[in-house]
């Protein structure tokens, strides 16, 4: 949590940043993990040439902060009960969602909600204090959930949860770099999107397989699941953000101009 203050102060130079971790000192950011407002990672990079991502850009800027790399990562559920696809399905078990607004949005489908940090998810899992978990694809395979776990909801196709990763570069430091310098990191951090994209999805893939040899039951989220959980979430979380101030409600609104891929 403390790295995005470090950027603005330029006591760290980058940082592969999960933009919602600094959303209780900007609230204006929970928007990097708002639950079904992202569901493709094309939708999600069609940010960065939209009006979304040039008021996320100029907020950063602003707090001192430089987007270098969009990056986006798919998440998906670890059960030890059921699958975990529709609303319906998370009604009483004990569930972390990982922000306010995914947990704003498992609350009214249900769930119980607990605020387990993602590096103690296992522990609690393992001792029943927590029936499932809602994270990056990446940390369902480095958490080693598979040893825990029933059921597996993957990230890959369709989720409700995407969150925005960005490589961020402390702004004071970007700016007291040469012309040539900013350009070579500008560039480099262009060029380095593809990877990120690739990368991401070769995640949602590998998890499915080293949870099936893991003898977990693997399900994929569809439309008609990812339409009812929209439902709840515009009711919930993204009413809940709009209401906190103008900037959340001008970010949510720009954010839902990008359609859907």
């Amino acid at each position: 949590m403390a790295q995005f203050s470090a950027l603005r102060k330029g006591a760290l130079d980058l940082s592969l940043y999960p933009l919602a971790y600094a959303g209780g000192e900007v609230q204006e950011l929970n928007i990097g993990l708002m639950p079904c407002l992202t569901t493709s990672y094309e939708q999600g990079l069609a940010w960065r040439k939209a009006e979304i991502g040039a008021a996320l850009t100029d907020s950063l800027d602003k707090k001192g902060v430089k987007i270098i790399t969009w990056i986006w990562q798919a998440g998906g559920v670890a059960s030890r009960a059921g699958k975990v696809v529709n609303p319906d399905d998370i009604k009483g078990l004990k569930i972390r969602g990982g922000s306010r607004e995914m947990d704003l949005m498992l609350k009214a489908a249900g769930g119980i909600i607990s605020s387990v940090p993602s590096n103690e998810i296992y522990a609690a899992m393992q001792t029943g204090s927590l029936d499932a978990a809602v994270t990056s694809s990446t940390s369902l395979i480095s958490f080693r959930l598979e040893e825990i776990s029933k059921n597996l909801t993957t990230g890959r196709g369709k989720s409700f949860w995407y969150m925005l990763e960005p490589l961020l570069m402390s702004k004071s430091v970007y700016d007291g770099l040469s012309a040539d310098a900013k350009k070579a990191i500008t560039d480099v951090g262009e060029s380095m999107q593809a990877f990120g994209l690739a990368e991401a999805k070769k995640d949602d893939e590998q998890i499915a397989g080293i949870y099936t040899k893991a003898g977990v039951g693997v399900a994929d989220m569809d439309s008609p699941a990812i339409d009812k959980w929209r439902k709840i979430a515009e009711a919930e979380a993204w009413k809940d953000f709009a209401d906190r101030n103008a900037d959340c409600a001008r970010f949510l609104k720009l954010a839902q101009a990008v359609s859907a891929a």
